[in-house]
């Protein structure tokens, strides 16, 4: 599957899940607000992200398959591991707390993250496409 886009966030649910995780309160009271933009760009194996926000920008690399460690917008240090699971072009991300997996679902990328019991589901699209929430999102 082609991750290679910018991609914005434009719903997420249970940001409690982001203060499970550890995100410090600054950050989940900006997330409230600030939707942030995605940069993926995907060549072969090797993946970078670009994360910006109106307060910071990061940017993490890595290559599918290897443990490489992230840096998260609040500035933490996550250790990750990468792969792609062929059969369904989706990249999964297993952290020591968390899980995500992202897919192309159309136009939009979904991430589904979890956390022993605690989910979050995230929907990104290319800046500037409008965008109509259903109610199954």
């Amino acid at each position: 599957m082609d991750f290679n886009r910018t991609w914005q966030v434009y719903s997420e649910d249970n940001l409690e899940f982001l203060k499970a995780t550890g995100v410090i309160e600054m950050m989940l009271k900006m997330r409230k607000d600030v939707k942030p933009v995605i940069v993926i760009q995907q060549k072969g194996g090797d993946i970078t992200f670009t994360i910006k926000t109106p307060l910071c920008t990061k940017v993490n690399s890595f290559t599918i398959g290897k443990e490489s460690e992230f840096t998260a917008l609040d500035g933490r240090k996550l250790k990750v591991t990468h792969a792609v699971t062929e059969k369904d072009g989706k990249l999964v991300t297993k952290t020591e707390k968390f899980t995500s997996v992202r897919e192309i679902q159309g136009e939009d990328m979904v991430e589904v993250r979890h956390m022993h019991f605690l989910f979050s589901k995230l929907l990104y699209n290319t800046p500037g496409l409008n965008h109509i929430l259903l109610s199954d999102h």
